[in-house]
């Protein structure tokens, strides 16, 4: 009954998500080549985190917010009968405004290196521009850890743990539905339809 309960609540935050977030074909173009990046930064992950993270940030985050930040319509959302604002209110990970902390933060951590190679303390100082992006990888391994955390204790606090879990569950799990979801955007694109029509709800 819980595990129902959990996949559930696991559809319902896809779905909004997918709905409000994710009408521009070149968004979801762009989400389909972050999940494969993420799907292969996974892979990485077991023989080098910091490489893992390096791909993760460097290629599926950018392709990813890009997609939110520059393509994605931010006016009265006429599908789904609400306002950009509502949408922004009522999301449960990251919405824009927290996703511009966020980003900011990861671009702005290699300057740390500069200004201290062992970041304070937890990194063997790099000897090469090799060694500098190594450890700017796991630098940028620890923001996503960190920004996951965060958000998950966020959402402890303004509504439950249970509602945190399942969101790091799909956050987690995003790239393989994104695969499965967006697998034909680009053929869309490529027939010149830059809006998803409508959203049949997916489960």
């Amino acid at each position: 009954m819980m595990l129902q309960r959990f996949m559930q609540t696991l559809r319902e935050q896809r779905w909004d998500d997918h709905r409000y977030y994710h009408q521009s074909r070149i968004n979801q173009t762009l989400h389909l080549i972050s999940a494969i990046s993420f799907v292969i930064a996974y892979v990485w992950l077991f023989k080098d985190p910091a490489t893992a993270a390096l791909i993760a940030w460097g290629i599926s985050m950018v392709t990813r917010q890009s997609g939110h930040f520059f393509f994605e319509p931010k006016g009265y959302d006429h599908v789904n009968q609400v306002s950009h604002e509502y949408k922004e209110a009522v999301k449960v990970g990251y919405n824009l405004k927290r996703k511009v902390v966020l980003m900011g933060i990861w671009a702005a951590s290699p300057l740390l290196l500069l200004w201290d190679p062992t970041a304070l303390g937890w990194l063997e100082p790099h000897t090469d521009w090799v060694g500098f992006w190594h450890n700017v990888g796991w630098l940028w391994l620890a923001i996503g850890v960190g920004g996951l955390l965060v958000r998950v204790l966020q959402l402890w606090v303004e509504k439950d743990l249970y509602t945190g879990v399942v969101w790091v569950t799909k956050i987690l799990t995003d790239p393989f539905h994104d695969i499965k979801l967006y697998h034909r955007a680009p053929l869309y694109l490529l027939r010149g339809q830059l809006l998803d029509p409508g959203h049949p709800r997916a489960g």
